[in-house]
């Protein structure tokens, strides 16, 4: 259904940030809007100050030289603890049962798993999962990029349906996340994901030359697809792309937290920010799913670090200021009771871009995790089904 909105419900189950706003003040300097702005810019450099002042006490109380054996060998366990953790993790993830037996079909004989590890940005190595059919022609490759907080390893069943229907799976963990490199749940820049996405993308190209690629991505993940698509060596590279729930004017809880945001993540990047995570929210209406996903080692379920929630801050803003810059064919899935990422936001995006080939898919009440809500095989179908349309399309 091109051009329309399809309603269905399924009963199956930094400087340059300051100078505007100094720029009319003339017009504008009595306004509330104004003066709101201009409390929290002064309420910023205040806390910044005593932020600051704190500092300096405590180095005036226990001074200590920066290059001092002490400080070193401090510096020095923190790597080590990270770095062994990678390790850790690294091993989970390679015990992850990718193809999983059941007793309607042996798709362990008719599916080719596999890991690997793709050096990114900065060369992290990122850990990476492959699903190839091992019969029948492919008929188009799906990338995976995973939500915040989780990893590729979730996705295994969904990698099976596509797999059913002679789509291969590529899936990759970001930095921070799952068997990759970095502090488990930080993610120093979403650019470096959106990166590191294209680069996945081009090396896919390139082992399966002429094969169509598709690109999806959840929540986040979803908002980092969305990123890469603008890029037109990207566009140029895939078929569409697939985003679900994705994290588009995401809002901090308060605007202080959006103010001294960009400030506190350059002085304590890796702060965890206990107030940032929505304690409660569920995120699939199927318990199983969601003791799954919070018992899973891979999974971080700590504090958001102040790095990572500005970085979803800023990408999220970004996107929502060009939704009328998207011309890449997409199509986009929401629960409309997602608490967690804002469905009137997809709405926005579906009608505000100019892209020739769109869709738009609500599930009346769904959560938001939408491939792990009880109807996820009928959501999967559905993902399968625009695929095959955007490649028959295509062909004409």
């Amino acid at each position: 259904m091109e051009g329309t909105v399809q309603m269905e419900e399924l009963t199956s189950g930094a400087s340059g940030r300051i100078i505007p706003v100094f720029k009319n003040v003339r017009r504008s300097v009595f306004s509330s809007a104004s003066i709101r702005r201009a409390l929290i810019f002064f309420q910023s450099i205040f806390l910044w100050f005593i932020f600051h002042l704190r500092r300096c006490q405590q180095h005036h109380r226990h001074p200590s030289p920066p290059s001092s054996p002490s400080s070193k060998r401090k510096f020095s366990f923190r790597r080590r603890e990270i770095e062994e953790d990678v390790l850790r993790r690294r091993a989970l993830a390679e015990e992850i049962q990718m193809v999983k037996p059941s007793i309607d079909d042996d798709w362990t004989s008719q599916c080719h798993a596999t890991t690997s590890l793709f050096f990114g940005t900065g060369r992290n190595a990122l850990f990476c999962r492959s699903w190839l059919p091992v019969s029948g022609e492919i008929r188009g490759i799906l990338i995976i990029i995973h939500g915040l907080n989780e990893h590729s390893g979730r996705y295994a069943d969904f990698a099976k349906q596509l797999n059913s229907s002679n789509f291969g799976v590529y899936a990759m963990d970001w930095i921070g996340h799952g068997g990759s490199d970095g502090l488990h749940g930080y993610v120093p820049s979403l650019d470096h994901v959106v990166a590191d996405t294209g680069s996945f993308l081009e090396k896919i190209k390139g082992d399966h030359p002429g094969t169509p690629c598709f690109l999806y991505g959840h929540s986040t993940g979803g908002a980092v697809v969305l990123k890469a698509a603008s890029y037109p060596y990207i566009e140029e590279m895939v078929e569409g792309i697939i985003i679900t729930s994705p994290a588009l004017r995401v809002t901090p809880a308060h605007p202080i937290v959006g103010a001294v945001a960009p400030l506190f993540s350059l002085l304590a990047p890796k702060y965890q920010f206990k107030g940032a995570n929505k304690r409660g929210i569920p995120v699939s209406r199927d318990p199983a799913a969601l003791i799954a996903k919070y018992t899973d080692p891979l999974v971080y379920t700590g504090p958001m670090r102040v790095r990572t929630g500005h970085e979803i801050l800023r990408i999220s803003a970004h996107l929502t200021r060009n939704f009328k810059s998207v011309t890449v064919p997409f199509f986009v899935l929401h629960g409309t009771a997602d608490k967690v990422t804002d469905p009137l936001a997809s709405q926005d995006l579906y009608h505000e871009a100019p892209s020739k080939y769109k869709h738009l898919k609500l599930y009346d009440g769904f959560l938001h995790d939408l491939l792990f809500e009880p109807e996820r095989e009928d959501i999967g179908r559905d993902i399968i089904d625009w695929m095959e349309r955007k490649l028959m399309s295509s062909s004409y």
